[in-house]
């Protein structure tokens, strides 16, 4: 299961370290002003329920084209319910989520929320359990259900067992207690399990990148690449392509193109490989346990391409979350700031500036 193992081994490691700020330190434009910035006649709606609704709330309204979030219940027996009553009413904790279209498709902002649960879990997100905590996307649109449906059947195809998000048209919603709306605003300590920082991550389609025959491998890649890429060899160290390139831009898979990292992630090291504090995007790399040379690390690989990349430790830069991934610039390729828009990268400029 792709999505749920991404990250098992590092917390298993590095399970004290916190890789992401708090939500506090996020600055942002009020709910009611961005409401006023945005056309409301063209603002667009979805239901979405993921585990508790104060970390969901507080991550969809950091999401671009995302105008409103709050937090309420649905779905359950009759249109009044509270808090206390949930048990009783089986309505599940949601969001609405308000949105405009003309800057974020359904379809884009369901991954977002796919990003942040486990859609194999049932009644179970986080550390909370029961009925009131399962997953459900909730639509008034009958237009919606054919885009909710393509996406939960690309979600399916990344998992082997069957995924458990419930869709239906929405019922009896009911807005939650003022106490739980902008809950993490008021309460920036607060619960909350999920990284919101997510929302500040580019979608990155892994589709767009499909991975080259072995063959085609031989062809387009040099003997070290293929060699560090195929058969995880290291290069060496201080003698290679970007250890020591600060410029802006992005780094992508040598093998298929995906973005991987960019240079606002870039740090010096010292140990003579390009060095990041994290991907550009989480799920953009892949990670598994090594035993190699009588040692224990963790090996980094690329999503689409499975190409080896490195290695990630836990002695990078503390205020940046205390990762440091070591990869070698044979697994890698630079595309220069000014070149990114004529390649194709124009989308992730935002996230090297």
């Amino acid at each position: 299961m792709k999505y749920t193992k991404t990250f098992l081994i590092l917390t298993a490691l590095f399970g004290g370290l916190q890789s992401s700020l708090t939500y506090a330190d996020h600055t942002e434009s009020s709910k009611e002003q961005k409401m006023t910035m945005e056309s409301k006649q063209e603002q667009q709606i979805i239901y979405l329920a993921g585990g508790c609704f104060w970390g969901l709330e507080a991550y969809m309204e950091r999401i671009q084209g995302v105008t409103d979030a709050v937090s309420g219940y649905a779905n359950g027996k009759g249109d009044t319910t509270n808090y206390q009553l949930l048990h009783a009413t089986d309505h599940a904790e949601t969001v609405k989520v308000t949105y405009d279209p003309n800057k974020i498709s359904l379809d884009k902002l369901l991954q977002y929320y796919f990003r942040v649960i486990d859609p194999t879990s049932i009644n179970k997100q986080g550390n909370d359990r029961g009925r009131q905590y399962r997953t459900g996307i909730y639509y008034q649109n009958e237009q919606d259900k054919a885009v909710i449906e393509a996406a939960l059947k690309t979600l399916q195809s990344k998992y082997q067992v069957p995924i458990q998000i419930e869709v239906e048209p929405l019922k009896n919603y009911v807005e939650a207690e003022e106490y739980h709306q902008d809950y993490l605003k008021k309460n920036p300590n607060g619960y909350c399990h999920i990284d919101i920082k997510k929302a500040d991550e580019p979608l990155i389609d892994d589709k767009k990148y499909p991975k080259p025959s072995d063959a085609e491998l031989k062809q387009k890649l040099t003997a070290l690449q293929y060699d560090v890429t195929q058969g995880k060899h290291t290069e060496r160290s201080f003698s290679n392509e970007y250890w020591d390139n600060f410029a802006p831009g992005i780094y992508v898979d040598i093998t298929t193109g995906e973005p991987l990292f960019s240079s606002k992630d870039k740090f010096e090291s010292g140990c003579g490989w390009p060095s990041f504090t994290k991907p550009i995007a989480a799920e953009v790399a892949e990670y598994q346990r090594d035993n190699s040379f009588n040692m224990t690390r963790i090996e980094v690989l690329s999503r689409s391409g499975h190409a080896h990349l490195g290695h990630v430790f836990d002695d990078g830069p503390r205020d940046k979350g205390g990762l440091r991934y070591c990869i070698n610039s044979a697994s890698i390729k630079f595309i220069p700031l000014d070149e990114m828009e004529k390649q194709g990268y124009g989308d992730l400029i935002p996230f090297v500036k």
